[in-house]
């Protein structure tokens, strides 16, 4: 299965039961989100309720009915002068990672941020041992802006942290 079976579409909240799952798993099995406590479906809802009311795209990708990824722009930093600035955040469901279904969201996460007037998407990539978020970023444009050393501790390792800088106009 490619990306090609995928539905890229704006999230809903029946949508937020499987986003919880998936970010669960990623909560517990990895450092690539710094989160220890995996946020609940009612977090999610308010997540997505604050996104959209900012006109943010908080977007899903839907393959053979079910959610198997999801993708969103927020806040950058919450001081109002980065009010034009946006970090992504992409998470696929187990087994569905090498398909493109990551460059999907990716793309549609940077048009609709472009789609809303927004003018830098920025990319905090933890260093997980291997490079494919960093690539991903590249495809789309990305360049990396800098790297933060040991500013994450989490399942008993510190962990770095590349930044990578995209504009959207």
């Amino acid at each position: 299965m490619t990306h090609s079976d995928a539905v890229i579409r704006a999230a809903v909240p029946a949508d937020l039961a499987a986003v919880t799952a998936i970010n669960a798993h990623y909560v517990a099995n990895t450092v690539i989100t710094f989160e220890e406590t995996p946020p609940t479906v009612a977090d999610w809802q308010a997540r997505l309720a604050d996104l959209t009311a900012r006109g943010f795209p908080f977007l899903v990708a839907e393959v053979g009915g079910e959610v198997a990824g999801y993708a969103y722009a927020g806040p950058w930093r919450p001081k109002p002068a980065y009010r034009h600035t946006v970090e992504d955040s992409i998470y696929l469901a187990p087994g569905h990672s090498g398909r493109g279904l990551g460059g999907a969201l990716l793309g549609a996460l940077i048009d609709g941020a472009t789609a809303a007037g927004l003018r830098r998407m920025i990319a905090v990539i933890a260093d997980a041992g291997d490079d494919r978020s960093i690539a991903l970023h590249r495809r789309h444009g990305f360049t990396e802006a800098g790297r933060l050393t040991e500013v994450g501790f989490k399942l008993g390792r510190w962990v770095d942290t590349t930044l990578m800088e995209r504009p959207l106009t």
